[in-house]
């Protein structure tokens, strides 16, 4: 089915961010593929229901991130269906925290192979299918935690930490081709995730973030929106920092 509309696929879809993200480019009129994890469809069809009323335009695709293959297979379904592709937003992630004397192999390698291999995973197929039009946009969610580090999280602060370079090197290379990649530095959003905190812990937290709140899903959404539009087409390689004030880099 080839369609006049924006094309995009959103990793990570059924978090908070990924929530407002697909709502924004939906309320864009944009086509949007959104990923969801092997075994998760009956959750997902629910949550297309009752969030989006079904919409049309949003279609829902398993894929593993970390699986090279998964991803190419994903890609190639969407050339199949849609013919192109004009954004990706690789927003999939997930943490596993611990001190590194008592972090496994296992949780540092989970983590890396789905933040950051899963990045190129998504990136490289749909940059080649991106070249095919001389057109795309590329937008990898990061984390201020990837700029600071945090403690407890040598792997989840190195997986976002690499997406900068992975960003500025990919940027590069699509940058005469009509492809631009950059990527957005979320602070403390408020998600199902953050509201698990308990209260004493997130007012400290808050405490620490200059403009006294932490963000909205929408915000990050209106950013990646921003940088997914005809607008932004002079940026490229870059890097937006959303915490508030909590880090100045």
């Amino acid at each position: 089915m080839k369609s006049d509309k924006k094309i995009a696929v959103v990793t990570g879809a059924l978090g908070g961010i990924g929530t407002a993200i697909v709502g924004s480019f939906l309320s864009d009129g944009v086509v949007v593929i959104a990923t969801i994890r092997l075994g998760t469809l009956e959750r997902a069809t629910d949550w297309k229901k009752t969030r989006f009323d079904n919409n049309e335009d949003l279609y829902l695709l398993e894929v593993d991130v970390a699986d090279y293959t998964s991803c190419e297979q994903l890609i190639a379904q969407v050339k199949e269906q849609f013919g192109r592709l004009d954004i990706l937003v690789n927003n999939a992630g997930i943490t596993r925290d611990s001190s590194i004397k008592k972090m496994s192999f296992e949780q540092w390698n989970e983590v890396l192979n789905t933040n950051l291999t899963g990045c190129f995973n998504m990136s490289k197929s749909a940059f080649i299918l991106m070249l095919e039009n001389n057109y795309g946009r590329i937008i990898n969610i990061s984390s201020v935690n990837g700029q600071k580090g945090q403690f407890g999280q040598v792997n989840y602060s190195a997986s976002k930490s690499g997406i900068y370079g992975l960003t500025k090197s990919l940027a590069l290379e699509g940058a005469r081709k009509g492809i631009t990649v950059n990527s957005i530095s979320p602070g403390y959003i408020r998600t199902e995730m953050t509201s698990k905190i308990p209260p004493n812990i997130l007012d400290a937290i808050i405490s620490e973030i200059p403009v006294g709140r932490m963000g909205e899903p929408e915000e990050v959404a209106d950013t990646v929106r921003f940088l997914a539009s005809e607008k932004s087409a002079f940026i490229t390689g870059s890097n937006l920092a959303m915490n508030g004030g909590q880090h100045l880099y």
